[in-house]
């Protein structure tokens, strides 16, 4: 609505058809009277607007019958009137017919009505695909993002994950303790599981199922771990010892000594094993050197039950049932961070695989949160009450959420998304506290394991590449097995 002439281009995109819009000539008599020019189109250069050429039929509404030639005194009305109708038009375009919701550009009604039987509340903007581009153009206000090259696709709905594991397996004599460690899922598919004094492997692509060692009616399975890369399994002992298997021959590699108590907690680098022990230490073991241990970390003051090492394996990080959560570097044998503020023993552990230095840590029955740190500034950054005990954390490598596992008093799993920390699904299922949780290679797929001896399998994570894809170890095989 310029007050100066306009050229044909920006016309355009003011009228909702071709034709342009002129004033009818007046009688030389009337102070409107002028001469159009054959050679040019005239247009209006005044705010209110001509209806001549409108083309009702284009909104479902008949033309007003042709009013007599006016008067002078009757054309302060007709210009109160046609600002009346564009404030109509104007309030029907941003709120809709009786305060309703009017149609968003790009989506046009294709239905038409006969004249007369036009739906009663309807929506003059109502979008016909034949003139989609001339509608928005003539809108009273512009759709500033409706440009040509750009996509205006629905928003996405929330991703949607399914409320029951697609498989379970049948664990006996998987311990019901918060302070070990018996599941873990390695690099080529296969899931270790300690059960009693013996450690089976589930092979996730064959369903396969192996026993890997039996330590004797002596001893126990407290811990099981997974190297990065290759077949190499790390036990820890009931006895305080740390063997390392060879699974892909089923023979036992080592044994190394140094702790005095249970071994609960391994951890490993890209060539280093942590283990933390119920003696309140924590041993750093190079199984390429001669020596059972290379370097001993003291600092908890209560048994050692968690342990990760980042991804870049620069920091450990270890929690205790001292409600202490330590930053250890490579060569440091005092922990260069401590962050005090849980109130009950940490066990559950995760560095972010998106964000340099992030982690996150949940503390037991007396504290129930899950705090984040940045251990690159030192600064606690927020925390989340989920009114049940932390057992576990891991983090999506595909995409920024997170999982927990809980035990008293829920028992449930809880898929996050971070930072926001909105709750994506609340799985439950298991019958006793959720005490394991490992993550497929993939990336897709978590395996929990509980007291009640059952493991657990669920879709929870997308692939990176597609968010329908399923993981490759089976999903639509259903039903209840045995590990062993």
């Amino acid at each position: 609505m310029n007050n100066n002439n306009q050229s044909s281009s920006s016309s355009s995109q003011s009228t909702p058809q071709s034709n342009s819009k002129s004033l009818d000539p007046k009688t030389p008599s009337s102070p409107y009277y002028y001469h159009p020019s054959p050679s040019r189109t005239i247009y209006s250069d005044r705010f209110i607007p001509c209806r001549s050429s409108s083309n009702y039929a284009l909104f479902d509404i008949s033309p007003p019958p042709p009013p007599p030639p006016p008067s002078d005194a009757a054309r302060g009305e007709d210009n109160s009137s046609s600002s009346a109708a564009y404030t109509a038009l104007l309030r029907t375009a941003l709120f809709g017919s009786d305060l309703g919701f009017g149609v968003p550009p790009g989506t046009p009604d294709k239905k038409t009505f006969p004249a007369g039987n036009s739906p009663v509340n309807r929506n003059i903007f109502r979008f016909k695909s034949e003139t989609r581009q001339s509608l928005h153009s003539s809108s009273p206000i512009g759709f500033d993002d409706y440009s040509p090259g750009v996509s205006h696709s629905p928003v996405k709905a929330p991703r949607k994950v399914p409320r029951s594991p697609y498989k379970v397996l049948d664990a006996p004599a998987l311990q019901d303790d918060f302070y070990l460690n018996l599941v873990d899922w390695s690099s080529h598919n296969v899931l270790a599981v300690g059960l009693g004094n013996c450690v089976y492997l589930w092979n996730a692509c064959s369903s396969k199922v192996t026993k890997l060692c039996d330590l004797g009616v002596d001893d126990s399975v407290c811990s099981v771990g997974w190297a990065q890369r290759g077949t190499s399994l790390a036990v820890g002992t009931n006895n305080g010892k740390v063997e390392i298997w060879d699974a892909s021959r089923c023979k036992r590699v080592r044994t190394m000594e140094g702790h005095r108590l249970r071994v609960g907690a391994l951890a490993w680098s890209s060539s280093m094993l942590s283990s933390g022990s119920r003696d309140k230490s924590i041993l750093q073991r190079d199984p390429r050197a001669q020596e059972d241990f290379v370097s001993k970390l003291s600092g908890h003051k209560s048994e050692v039950c968690g342990l990760k090492w980042s991804y870049d394996n620069r920091e450990l990080a270890s929690g205790g049932n001292d409600n202490k959560l330590f930053v250890w570097n490579q060569h440091s044998t005092q922990p260069v961070l401590k962050y005090c503020e849980h109130t009950a023993a940490v066990k559950a552990i995760a560095w972010s695989p998106h964000i340099y230095g992030l982690l996150a840590s949940g503390g037991g029955t007396a504290d129930r949160c899950i705090r984040f740190w940045n251990t690159t500034t030192n600064s606690h950054l927020s925390c989340m009450d989920t009114g049940s005990q932390v057992c576990n954390l891991v983090w999506s490598k595909n995409v920024n959420e997170l999982v927990s596992t809980h035990g008293y008093s829920q028992n449930q799993i809880i898929v996050w998304r971070y930072p926001t920390m909105s709750k994506l699904a609340t799985l439950t299922g298991h019958t006793y506290r959720v005490l394991y949780l490992a993550i497929s290679p993939d990336g897709q797929t978590i395996v929990t394991g509980a007291g009640d001896e059952t493991l657990r399998f669920w879709n929870v994570f997308p692939s990176p590449k597609s968010q329908n894809t399923e993981s490759e170890i089976g999903a639509s095989s259903f039903g209840r097995t045995h590990i062993r």
